[in-house]
């Protein structure tokens, strides 16, 4: 009965997933185990060079471990570090409309699109010049496109690192909102090295010489 439950609900889980580099003759990522299966906001902390944005392109399917099995029941979205490197079109509008992935009326795009600008903090943003945003209006626009072809689980690589500290805090609101909706909560696992950023998350785990911790809540976290 549980398998059947879980295969319903978007979830990841690692079973001793081992990954290297070509080249590399240490693994970067060494029998890692951890599951998520539930919405929420997981951060997993670690410092450069520890495997973190690995460890996300390994759960997106864009590298494939050596070792180990990895189950993926999700609808698995990206915002990156750097959202220039991500957005494509000239305005809020036409970047969303190219991450429709339904074949709906006008009138359903239309509330979509202004339903997702609400939910990031963009509303009336549809007309906007993307090149008039700042960044951190930029990586809820990514965020936006992830919401808008129907993403349940968001991964989110550093988002902060290029932002200032208001803008900052805007993107991890935005996220902690999502993740709390009761109505349709999304799960986000976001990485980070910055320590101040893990008192917004549901549960915290530390990448560390190739494995990942337990998870904890933020207040009982330690750093090593």
């Amino acid at each position: 009965m549980r398998d059947s439950l879980e295969s319903e609900i978007h979830h990841i889980k690692f079973k001793d997933v081992s990954f290297s580099y070509p080249g590399e003759k240490e693994n970067l990522i060494f029998k890692c185990n951890f599951s998520i299966k539930k919405p929420g906001f997981w951060m997993i902390v670690g410092k450069n060079g520890s495997g973190k944005s690995t460890l996300l392109k390994l759960i997106n399917g864009i590298i494939k471990p050596q070792n180990g099995i990895i189950n993926c029941k999700a609808d698995i979205g990206m915002v990156f570090q750097n959202p220039d490197h991500q957005i494509l079109m000239p305005n809020c509008r036409s970047e969303l409309l190219i991450n429709v992935n339904q074949n709906i009326s006008d009138f359903e795009i239309n509330k979509k699109i202004e339903y997702v600008l609400d939910q990031v903090g963009l509303s009336g943003f549809e007309k906007r010049p993307v090149h008039t945003l700042s960044g951190g209006q930029k990586q809820r626009l990514t965020i936006a496109c992830a919401l808008i072809s129907n993403r349940n689980f968001i991964l989110l690589d550093e988002p902060t690192a290029l932002l200032d500290q208001t803008s900052q805090i805007k993107v991890l609101k935005t996220i902690k909102n999502l993740t709390s909706d009761h109505k349709n909560p999304i799960s986000a696992l976001w990485i980070t090295h910055r320590y101040e950023e893990l008192t917004y998350a549901d549960a915290v785990a530390e990448l560390k010489n190739g494995l990942l911790s337990g998870w904890k809540e933020p207040s009982k976290f330690q750093y090593n």
